[in-house]
């Protein structure tokens, strides 16, 4: 029997190792997204009075940063060039990490004269906010790097691993993190993983780089599946609505 051609094969080993960066970058991004909002939440909480609105207000500004992210990835890959994709998003992940500040300094106090909701709103935005966008972009991005790169395999994969890098945290927080770290152990352990991520997405851009795509072909890739309709927008808008609208009732409550 004849043995397979040494090109095809270390083609196949490069896919493969492709397809690994990809996945793992996108579940280690879904895992950081959703332990940082409990973590964030639970240090400021105290300096606010704990009160219901505090929690809220967290999980609104969460929302928006997601929704933000989501519309910036849209943006950049429908908009901007394959390789201006990936200097632009470096040079943000780039800035992240010189800005990354988990937790507030011990010093800061809420002014008692102006509105606890904007203070919180500017805490965390000051904070944890670019990071947290950054999370956010991550998913769609990369699904759609994913796809320019290895072209034939469906970046829905990448979907299943962002889910359930999204269940695990949020699963191991109350039960293990928690329980077992303290806050200041916390941040410095998310900040370690922001480090993980921002290499991995900058090794995902580096392939998406080398592989020397163009925007025509870009353009040609995203005009072969039909657009949505507005039924299917309102429909998503809905079933994204009442999931935060349970999640916010209970939550406030426990």
């Amino acid at each position: 029997m004849s043995s397979a051609r040494p090109e095809i094969t270390q083609e196949a080993k490069g896919t493969g190792r492709a397809a690994a960066l990809f996945g793992v970058a996108v579940f280690v991004s879904a895992f950081l997204l959703f332990q940082i909002q409990p973590l964030v939440s639970k240090a400021i909480l105290p300096r606010f009075g704990g009160t219901p609105a505090v929690w809220t207000t967290c999980m609104l500004f969460f929302q928006v940063a997601l929704f933000g992210g989501y519309l910036y990835a849209h943006l950049l890959t429908s908009k901007v060039s394959i390789r201006g994709q990936v200097g632009l998003h470096v040079i943000l992940i780039v800035i992240a990490i010189a800005m990354l500040r988990v937790l507030p300094e011990a010093s800061w106090k809420p002014l008692e004269d102006e509105s606890p909701t904007w203070q919180i709103v500017m805490l965390l935005g000051m904070t944890v906010g670019l990071p947290y966008f950054l999370l956010a972009t991550t998913g769609p991005l990369l699904q759609r790097w994913f796809h320019l790169v290895l072209d034939g395999q469906s970046p829905y994969r990448l979907y299943a691993l962002s889910n359930a890098g999204s269940l695990i945290a949020l699963l191991s927080y109350p039960f293990l993190v928690e329980p077992l770290l303290e806050l200041s152990s916390q941040a410095r352990l998310w900040s370690m993983g922001f480090w993980c991520f921002a290499l991995l997405s900058a090794g995902c851009g580096w392939r998406l780089w080398q592989s020397g795509l163009s925007t025509e072909y870009q353009t040609q890739k995203a005009d072969r599946s039909a657009s949505p309709i507005m039924r299917d927008y309102v429909l998503w808008f809905l079933l994204a609505m009442l999931a935060s609208v349970i999640y916010l009732a209970t939550t406030n409550q426990v």
